[in-house]
């Protein structure tokens, strides 16, 4: 009876107890399912932010600014393949979105990886080794997952916007739709590169 009592009190009682209970059997489990739940709020954050910035950079002249960066090799169909490529022009006339497109998706992106680096290392992995390196070495994973996600992007982002806004003739509704799926693709790729990651970075070390 006593040992039922204090292993109660140690767990809690109803979902609480539960979890408790299947983090202190599974804690490898448990840790990947809270990873997973705040990755989606951060997604759902990023599907907030996204028009939000899109309308307002929409209505400046950083439409009309070419962003066309690191140029490497070719498309199919001969032209130049940039992995940051914001040709002028808005989606919906047939261009990349220019300048005013590329900060709406990194001001968003950029906000919800802070967010979720303070969350991820305070409740996920209960980190509390040194706040700057983990910070140092989380914004080169940024930088080089920005990249590589953006390299990917080349190969969906013109098919989609094209198959949602012309193939299928939504027009502004496609357009959203595609941008809506551009960024779960974007969130996907972040999601299953970060958690190794975060797993070497956000430490829990012993206090003396």
């Amino acid at each position: 009876m006593s040992n039922g009592k204090v292993e109660t009190n140690k767990t809690g009682a109803g979902m609480a107890g539960i979890w408790n209970r299947y983090k202190d059997k599974h804690p490898n489990t448990a840790q990947f399912l809270v990873f997973f739940l705040l990755s989606n709020g951060i997604t759902t954050l990023q599907l907030v932010l996204m028009p939000v910035f899109k309308s307002i950079f929409a209505q400046t002249p950083l439409v009309s600014t070419s962003f066309q960066v690191l140029q490497f090799g070719q498309n199919f169909d001969g032209s130049d393949y940039y992995v940051f490529d914001y040709a002028v022009g808005t989606l919906a006339s047939g261009g990349g979105g220019g300048l005013a497109y590329f900060l709406a998706v990194q001001i968003t992106i950029a906000i919800a990886q802070i967010i979720n680096f303070f969350a991820q290392r305070s409740i996920t992995f209960k980190s509390n080794s040194n706040i700057w390196n983990a910070a140092f070495w989380y914004l080169v994973a940024y930088i080089g997952i920005t990249i590589g996600a953006a390299a990917a992007q080349g190969f969906y982002k013109a098919p989609i916007y094209n198959l949602f806004m012309n193939t299928w003739g939504m027009g502004s509704v496609g357009e959203t739709t595609a941008d809506v799926i551009t960024m779960v693709i974007n969130s996907a790729i972040s999601f299953w590169v970060f958690f190794p990651i975060f797993k070497i970075i956000f430490k829990q070390e012993t206090q003396k």
